[in-house]
């Protein structure tokens, strides 16, 4: 079977389930094509892209900006690995981190990598700037937390599908209770190990679980007081979702480790960077980290188109416009539903509740109506529906939205 050769959606299902592992339980729906804010299967029908690859196509799918970058610099270089200079990796790492604020960044592929390579960082500050004794740093999280998936990140996760029969676990771990500021306290005050604090500013996988106002503030201050370094993650959140550049810019904090991904490539190519100031980076030295890909010339010119384009199209404002609208929207709706409890968000990372238990079927259900009717959405958590159409969507194609999904949710009213 040739890559041109061409399959239905059930036989592109089947291929997949045959000879694919097991570890995703997608929608049954086969994309072939996408653009903006709108993708097609492979019999040629049109969706709403609600979901954005997790948060990856802010810049909507396949623009046009950031596949010529790709493609321009995968016709004159593609790899060269860190064992030599290229010439766009300095270019790169100037431009973003006097677009995000930093004295440095750390390259690397994917946004678990980047969880990894923080974690390794602070470790190593607090060895070796902190005075913690070897082996002995711990790190705070919190409860509910998705960070990824590899073994050391799912040690500290509440997630048993993520976590059952893959131990033995790793430790240096802390968990607290998430939008907790006196649980933090509590725990820098009664240990002196403490290298870090990660935190998502918005738990995004546990249902788009924005935090009371002024929480990450309290625990930036904690964390200086305590000479704790903050760790923000914000792959998700990030690159203008949440309708600001970063989702910690809500609260004006500038955290001591930043961690990206997703979409600061526009979806187009994996790429992910750890940010820090001199005091912090500083620790890793040649061959105490590293990734083949990571900071090659196509990761690091689709970077920077990608970067630009949420600069230059505005689309943090644009995602603070319609994400009101949106909110505003549902719960209108809400105020007369049977079948949602709430909508909560910020800029246009949001979901909504169902009214039904995290065991029903009831949110997949109407996720697959949602399909019927031309909108893809999928759920999190059972009875949670996240929502997070690519941030160059309009105002109209946000209406239209809208009533795709109060439509479709009328349809499961109970009487």
């Amino acid at each position: 079977m040739s890559i041109s050769e061409k399959i239905t959606s059930e036989e592109a299902i089947r291929l997949e389930d045959k000879h694919g592992a097991h570890n995703y339980h997608p929608l049954p729906v086969v994309l072939e094509r996408g653009e903006g804010v709108h993708v097609w299967d492979v019999e040629g029908k049109k969706y709403y892209d609600f979901l954005s690859a997790y948060s990856a196509v802010n810049q909507g799918h396949c623009h046009p900006k950031i596949v010529g970058a790709m493609t321009k610099q995968a016709e004159k270089l593609t790899l060269t690995s860190r064992a030599f200079h290229n010439d766009i990796l300095g270019k790169y790492e100037k431009f973003a981190t006097e677009y995000f604020n930093f004295d440095k960044l750390l390259p690397m592929n994917t946004g678990a990598e980047a969880v990894e390579t923080a974690i390794k960082i602070a470790r190593k500050w607090a060895y070796e700037r902190k005075g913690v004794d070897e082996a002995e740093a711990q790190i705070v999280v919190c409860e509910n937390n998705f960070h990824g998936r590899t073994t050391t990140i799912i040690s500290f996760s509440n997630d048993e599908g993520a976590r059952k029969n893959f131990g033995p676990y790793t430790p240096g771990f802390i968990k607290i209770a998430y939008d907790d500021p006196d649980a933090l306290e509590e725990v820098l005050k009664n240990n002196k190990n403490i290298a870090g604090f990660l935190v998502e500013p918005i738990q995004g996988e546990a249902g788009v679980y924005v935090p009371s106002e002024g929480f990450l503030t309290r625990a930036k201050e904690l964390c200086e007081q305590h000479n704790i370094l903050f760790i923000a993650d914000e792959v998700q959140t990030g690159i203008a979702r949440t309708g600001k550049l970063l989702a910690v810019d809500h609260e004006n904090i500038k955290p001591d480790i930043l961690i990206l991904g997703k979409a600061i490539s526009g979806g187009v190519y994996p790429v992910s960077a750890v940010l820090a100031d001199n005091e912090v980076m500083d620790v890793i030295q040649p061959g105490q980290h590293g990734s083949t890909f990571g900071g090659n010339p196509v990761a690091c010119a689709v970077a920077m188109a990608a970067l630009e384009v949420i600069r230059d199209e505005n689309l943090a404002e644009n995602a603070e416009k319609l994400g009101n609208l949106f909110r505003r929207r549902l719960n209108d709706f809400i105020r007369t539903s049977g079948i949602v409890n709430l909508v909560r968000g910020k800029g246009l990372l949001n979901a909504i509740v169902i009214d039904d238990s995290e065991d029903s079927s009831t949110a997949w259900d109407i996720c697959m109506k949602l399909k019927e009717n031309g909108l893809l959405a999928k759920p999190t958590h059972g009875n949670i529906i996240r929502f997070a159409p690519p941030l160059v969507m309009n105002e109209a194609q946000l209406n239209d939205c809208v009533d795709i999904i109060i439509k479709t949710l009328k349809e499961f009213e109970r009487e």
